[in-house]
């Protein structure tokens, strides 16, 4: 018999810490991904902003009143512009992992030379990528029938990305835990969607009673909301600054979360 002990040995890492290549080619699929199908995942959502934003003009009439020093209309705005980049971060992350998941494909993306840290940050760039699309376009088509524009471009690119990075690596790990596209739409209708409804994106927070203001203060998604609002408007119910460091440590946080439970194979290795 032929001694085959040492004819087979552990490869060595050929490139450095950050597999470079690879993480690009992880990022460009799942760019790839939701631009395909850019009429559902990209203009979707912005017909569905514009269509809240017309029915609620429409509702409310002329009686619209002022909020936070500007009319209602923008200031509702970028709360729907907000809530798009809540929710479609989330299910672009969400819906990669557990598509894989369901198709047995991911041990593709298992079996990759890629680490924990590189498939994690893949997949939730590209949520941004998809949320930094559907904002500007948003906003292009608000802008024709509003006066809206971007009155400070660093704090909308930094609340943007914020939002969507903590988005996107709490949609990679409802992706991780859910078994079926039932558990993925129970957290996206019982949790997501309630909460950025009832985060800001209709109403300012001071109309709320003293309590419930806060409570609020305690959740990320008013803070998403009324930062991105902040660099629209020039003003906002809560702390800008805090909102920022707040985001920032949700975000490693969440992440972090992320990162530990792909690490660990959960749920997607037997």
């Amino acid at each position: 018999m032929v001694e085959l002990n040492k004819k087979y040995r552990i490869g060595v890492r050929r490139f450095s810490f950050i597999n470079w290549i690879g993480f690009y080619s992880l990022y460009k699929k799942e760019t790839l991904r939701f631009l395909i199908v850019s009429g559902q995942t990209i203009l979707g959502p912005v017909v569905t902003a514009v269509l809240f934003l017309m029915v609620i003009s429409i509702a409310i009439g002329e009686n619209r009143g002022i909020v936070l020093g500007v009319p209602f209309v923008e200031f509702l705005a970028p709360g729907l512009i907000s809530m798009q980049i809540i929710q479609q971060s989330f299910a672009h992350s969400s819906s990669s992992i557990l598509s894989g998941k369901m198709m047995g494909n991911i041990v593709d993306l298992v079996g990759s030379p890629l680490s924990a840290l590189e498939v994690t940050l893949a997949v939730i760039f590209a949520s941004i990528t998809r949320s930094v699309m559907i904002s500007f376009l948003s906003t292009l088509v608000f802008s024709i029938f509003l006066e809206i524009r971007i009155e400070n471009f660093i704090y909308f690119a930094v609340f943007l990305f914020l939002s969507s990075f903590s988005m996107g690596a709490m949609g990679f790990i409802a992706g991780m835990w859910s078994d079926k596209w039932e558990n993925m739409a129970a957290v996206t209708n019982f949790i997501i969607v309630p909460m950025s409804f009832l985060s800001g994106t209709f109403y300012s927070i001071n109309k709320l009673p003293e309590t419930l203001q806060k409570i609020s203060f305690l959740n990320p998604f008013f803070h998403m909301i009324d930062g991105l609002r902040f660099s629209f408007i020039g003003s906002s119910d809560g702390s800008v600054k805090f909102g920022l460091i707040y985001l920032f440590l949700f975000s490693l946080i969440i992440w972090f979360i992320s990162f530990l439970l792909y690490k660990k194979g959960y749920k997607i290795r037997n």
